[in-house]
């Protein structure tokens, strides 16, 4: 039977492990294990294999053993994506690792598996080499490396710099270069020789920044005021940008150096050196083939790594790596100096410590000018600098009002998407924003595909769906009328009453299908209309109707502001608005209000969907309790995965809420 990618599964070699750190990382072992190594302990026989780990002091003791018992050994390291922080001192499972047969792919000692397939393999399918480039223009942008948790604080770039590579001191791939204190020494006297008047940054590794390890660079070789040790938290992109050179040893660093355009100056012998996009001072004889930054990225990102989907307990591609990194790394970013939160009520207090409080605190005083301040967005003042705070556009199963905690959740510096008056963050992604790539077109497409198929919307409530009579549908969903979205997106018309009277009067042949707001019917808002007053304009009143049913029973959807007018545009129908929504303006919809000059781009419906639904909101797996792409909640939707929110556990959020914004032990 084959897996995801048409590949037979692999064959399943019984693996024993006589260092502990296969025993103590559960992810590890379950890559392994996936990968066709299941770890065990004892001794191995004939058939089978021994793991040891890099180069590391333990590896002698599997050395050893594979060697008494006459079993192979099978070299395990880190995929070249790890996590946001390095592993020493912080738990941070891996995303992939490299399994070897034949050495540590840092062994230039002799051909590890990776070289044998970078000079072997033809690496030459178009559409592999397209996504390479795909995936090493999506690690640039979205700044993902080895590790990816960096700061902003920049050195100067004024000028530009030479940029030179520190590594931990006796790092195994540092001794598989033969590297030491020389070596060192060395490349930083070629990198002044053949940079006089250059700047020279040191960059220190994030485990010397760390106190961890050591490196081989200090403040003694600072010689001159052109040289200077950069012990900061920038991305490693940020400073490639600005370099006209790298320098390094076998530094992945060197690699990302590629894929950012550079031909880095190595003075080792790491997997990527000797394949004509390096200069080489200490070159592989053996390896004379030329590759192209794609090819050998395809080697060595998409063919070799074994790599993980936590979420889904498999092994997967690296784009879902990708999708999952970027996750993870935009809420360390927005997160990692903590929130102090205002006029978010208590039922939500929980929710919003674990969806916004990973890397620190969430606070809810209003006493801690030291914190960023994030605030709801329907309580902020026009003027507010705090950074708005919204339900997303897939919110959940089931109603806000009903008290059931969001999947995902907006944060919007600039304004909020259902204010018109003022730029949102989204308006300026859709109107500013870099045009989208192959590989992102691609992904919106695929969650248009999803999105009808599996029938998700904003709250994904079941419910009958009424018989309809022939004619040209159009539905109108009813709004709560006190929404802000109303109250700031409506000019003329910012009734249910008045819109359903309006389409009545420009669609006198027309079926009209009124369906009220499921929190207006749950009797928890503002914007019932009585029966017999809906049923002056409406031949249906549709109510407790699921609305994916209906929007597959209509043409048209005619809409103050409603989501559901965005997720009509999802399903290809025709979409007329009354008010001024995020989606109107763009050249998708007829819009009866003039939009401001902000959105007079015109766009596609990929372009918008990817704005709106990837790259706005945050999304928040309920099983992991993690930050997540929209792809895994989609599936915990289609699974019935999402925990429901009875009327204990509604009273135990809000006593939850109440000691997390009075106590400090519960914050």
């Amino acid at each position: 039977m084959s897996d995801m990618w048409g590949q037979d599964p692999p064959a399943v070699h019984k693996t024993f492990a006589f260092n502990g750190g296969f025993y103590t990382q559960p992810t590890v072992r379950r890559i392994l294990s996936l990968s066709g190594y299941p770890i065990h302990m004892g001794l191995p026989s004939a058939n089978d294999r021994v793991a040891v780990w890099g180069n590391a002091p333990t590896a002698k003791r599997g050395h050893w053993m594979a060697q008494k018992r006459g079993v192979p050994l099978v070299y395990v390291e880190d995929a070249f994506i790890r996590s946001l922080f390095p592993a020493r001192g912080v738990s941070c499972p891996p995303k992939g690792l490299v399994i070897d047969t034949k050495c540590n792919h840092f062994d230039a000692s002799r051909p590890s598996d990776l070289e044998t397939l970078l000079m072997t393999d033809p690496l030459d399918h178009s559409g592999d080499l397209q996504r390479a480039r795909d995936a090493m223009a999506r690690m640039r942008m979205s700044k993902i490396s080895k590790y990816s948790a960096h700061g902003d604080d920049m050195p100067s770039t004024k000028g530009g710099y030479v940029l030179v590579v520190d590594q931990t001191r006796d790092d195994a791939a540092v001794r598989a270069s033969k590297g030491d204190d020389a070596l060192f020494s060395e490349m930083l006297y070629y990198a002044r020789e053949n940079h006089p008047h250059q700047r020279i940054i040191l960059k220190t590794h994030p485990e010397t920044r760390a106190g961890q390890r050591a490196g081989y660079y200090t403040e003694r070789h600072c010689t001159t005021d052109k040289i200077s040790l950069y012990s900061g938290t920038a991305s490693p992109w940020d400073l490639m940008e600005n370099a006209i050179a790298v320098y390094t040893v076998s530094s992945t660093l060197g690699f990302e150096a590629i894929i950012a355009g550079h031909k880095p100056h190595v003075f080792g012998t790491p997997f990527y050196a000797g394949w004509g996009l390096t200069e080489d001072y200490f070159p592989v004889q053996r390896r004379q083939r030329r590759l192209t930054s794609a090819q050998l990225f395809l080697g060595a990102m998409i063919k070799y790594p074994k790599w993980y989907d936590r979420y889904r307990d498999q092994l997967c591609d690296l784009e879902t790596v990708l999708d999952q990194a970027e996750a993870e790394l935009r809420a360390y970013r927005d997160d990692h100096l903590g929130w102090n939160a205002h006029h978010i009520r208590l039922w939500k207090r929980q929710h919003f410590k674990r969806f916004f409080g990973a890397y620190a605190p969430v606070r809810f005083s209003h006493h801690r000018a030291h914190l960023p301040d994030m605030i709801w967005a329907t309580k902020a003042e026009p003027a507010s600098s705090k950074t708005r705070v919204e339900d997303g556009f897939i919110r959940s199963r089931g109603l806000g009002a009903t008290l059931t905690p969001p999947l995902s959740l907006i944060t919007d510096r600039s304004g909020i998407y259902f204010d018109p008056a003022r730029p949102s963050d989204l308006e300026r992604l859709i109107a500013h924003g870099p045009d989208l790539r192959i590989d992102q077109i691609r992904r919106a497409e695929q969650i248009i595909k999803r999105l009808k198929s599996d029938n998700v919307s904003k709250y994904n409530l079941s419910g009958h769906l009424p018989d309809l009579p022939k004619g040209h549908r159009i539905l109108v969903p009813g709004q709560v009328e006190d929404d802000a979205s109303v109250l700031l997106g409506c000019a003329d018309i910012k009734d249910n009453l008045s819109l359903l009277r309006q389409v009545r009067a420009d669609h006198p042949d027309a079926v009209i299908i009124y369906k009220p707001h499921p929190d207006v019917e749950a009797g928890l808002r503002k914007g019932h209309i009585p029966s017999e007053q809906a049923g002056q304009y409406a031949d249906v009143i549709a109510r407790h109707a699921n609305i994916t049913a209906l929007l597959a029973q209509v043409d048209a959807v005619h809409t103050l502001t409603s989501l559901t007018g965005f997720e009509a545009l999802i399903r290809g129908l025709a979409v007329t608005t009354y008010g001024l929504p995020f989606y109107a303006g763009w050249g998708l919809t007829t819009d009866r209000l003039t939009a401001p000059d902000r959105r007079k781009t015109s766009i596609d419906l990929a372009t918008l969907v990817h704005r709106a639904l990837i790259d706005y909101p945050r999304y928040f797996d309920p099983l992991t309790k993690t930050a997540a792409p929209i792809e895994v909640i989609l599936d915990r939707l289609a699974q019935d995965q999402i925990p429901s929110a009875g009327p204990f556990n509604r009273g135990l959020s809000k006593l939850q809420g109440l000691f997390a914004s009075v106590h400090p032990f519960w914050r």
